[in-house]
């Protein structure tokens, strides 16, 4: 299913670095940190360190964990892990230098990462694609997911680890992962027990 996936026919190149767009690219981010709250901070750095469907369990319900819904759990982290597989092909395709590795300047919440793997975004590739399947899974509450993928893509920017286009380019690639998914039987029913254990749980 990932091996379906090809960066090189879905996304688009980075901007060049020092080209206008680049550059465009760059002053946003550097907007954007200069405006983050210490809260917002506070909250990318949650994101940073949850990387998987737990980071949508308030969006669910309060008080949800998906990890007492053991077969919508085993759904969400192939979803999950999928994603990651993707992100990390389209990774090494474009090895796009990270902002601080371009600009020293920026600050980020991951110092540790490799400098050449900024485009596409890898949290939010996992982010888009788990609200995608949630929004599958729950679709009375699909508006509410979306917002929460597109938050936790925002978290990468807030955090300096990745320039906007890094996470625009991520919803693509992870729209594509979802619908390629949805095509396999496999999928279709670990989707539809999925759902039968929300609907036990009064989730939907």
């Amino acid at each position: 299913m990932v091996s379906d996936i090809d960066p090189k026919r879905l996304l688009p190149p980075p901007p060049v670095d020092g080209s206008a767009m680049a550059l465009a690219d760059l002053a946003e981010l550097h907007r954007i940190i200069a405006a983050r709250t210490p809260e917002r901070l506070a909250q990318a750095q949650w994101d940073d360190d949850h990387e998987d469907a737990s980071a949508f369990n308030a969006t669910v319900a309060a008080g949800f964990d998906v990890a007492k819904l053991p077969m919508t759990a085993e759904l969400l982290e192939d979803v999950n892990v999928d994603a990651g597989l993707a992100a990390a092909a389209a990774k090494s395709l474009f090895a796009r230098k990270r902002p601080w590795a371009l600009d020293p300047t920026i600050p980020t919440c991951d110092p540790n990462d490799a400098p050449l793997t900024s485009y596409p975004s890898g949290h939010s590739t996992r982010g888009y694609a788990i609200a995608m399947t949630y929004a599958l899974l729950i679709p009375e509450k699909a508006q509410a997911f979306m917002s929460r993928g597109a938050d936790y893509a925002y978290s990468r920017q807030v955090c300096g680890s990745h320039y906007p286009s890094d996470t625009v380019a991520s919803q693509a690639l992870a729209a594509s992962l979802v619908a390629t998914l949805i095509k396999n039987p496999e999928f279709q029913a670990k989707l539809e027990a999925a759902r039968a254990e929300l609907r036990t749980g009064h989730y939907t």
